[in-house]
């Protein structure tokens, strides 16, 4: 565990990045809501949202296979392969009952190694739902902003992230720490521009360079999912069904 000053405790809601940000401050009880809007975090709320179950898995390798078939469930492909994946429009359509294993280096990542009590997926599309349950759950409230990777694995904090965490922010209440209210600020000043700021931000321009603006799209609407994913017993399943 890393010295107090670094867990944010004497504060009710609290932010953090990337793995660090779990294993020192999210850990420590209460609840931790998963922030990583392009594109984890979004694609649990949409499959969540039709009735889906989501099995985050780190790694997109061959192991990734027989976890599916030991769960029964459906391995997601590759973004852009075909079939489900980490693109939030190729689950607009998936049907209720789905299990689907969800590679992803970030959010299934930072979710497979959160081990507090109540584990949530929140994005800008569920943020005053996420932040409504996490209300009444009680103990404090960690956000954790995914962030995205260099190619030496190093964290990228990101733009997204910190707005996304900052609109769940928004919804809660109690004492905020610093973290958590910057991220707040940040959610106020973009969000009559939603769209525009993950569309010129660094990670919206590289999926939209590579044909995903419609990804990006779906991660800026604000509000619209009701849908509260919760993770039990290695899946993310809609607490709100």
């Amino acid at each position: 565990m890393s010295p107090d000053f670094a867990a944010q405790s004497p504060y009710a809601v609290r932010l953090e990045w990337g793995l660090n940000g779990v294993m020192e401050v999210a850990n420590r009880g209460g609840v931790a809501v998963i922030v990583d809007v392009l594109s984890f975090s979004s694609c649990v709320d949409i499959a969540c949202s039709r009735g889906s179950k989501v099995l985050p898995y780190r790694f997109n390798d061959h192991t990734a296979e027989g976890f599916a078939r030991m769960h029964g469930a459906v391995l997601a492909s590759r973004r852009g392969g075909g079939g489900f994946s980490l693109s939030p429009q190729s689950l607009l359509e998936i049907e209720s009952g789905t299990k689907l294993v969800l590679p992803s280096p970030n959010g299934s990542t930072l979710s497979l190694a959160c081990t507090a009590p109540v584990v949530l997926a929140g994005c800008l599309r569920n943020a005053a739902a996420v932040a409504a349950f996490a209300r009444v759950q009680g103990g404090a409230i960690t956000l954790v902003a995914a962030g995205e990777r260099w190619p030496d694995g190093s964290l990228r904090p990101s733009v997204e992230d910190l707005i996304g965490a900052g609109a769940i922010a928004h919804h809660l209440e109690g004492a905020k720490s610093p973290e958590a209210r910057i991220a707040e600020t940040a959610f106020l000043a973009a969000r009559a521009d939603l769209a525009g700021f993950l569309q010129r931000c660094a990670s919206g321009v590289e999926l939209i360079s590579r044909g995903f603006a419609q990804d990006v799209g779906l991660a800026a609407q604000l509000g619209v999912s009701g849908v509260v994913p919760i993770l039990q017993d290695g899946a993310y399943t809609s607490a709100s069904t």
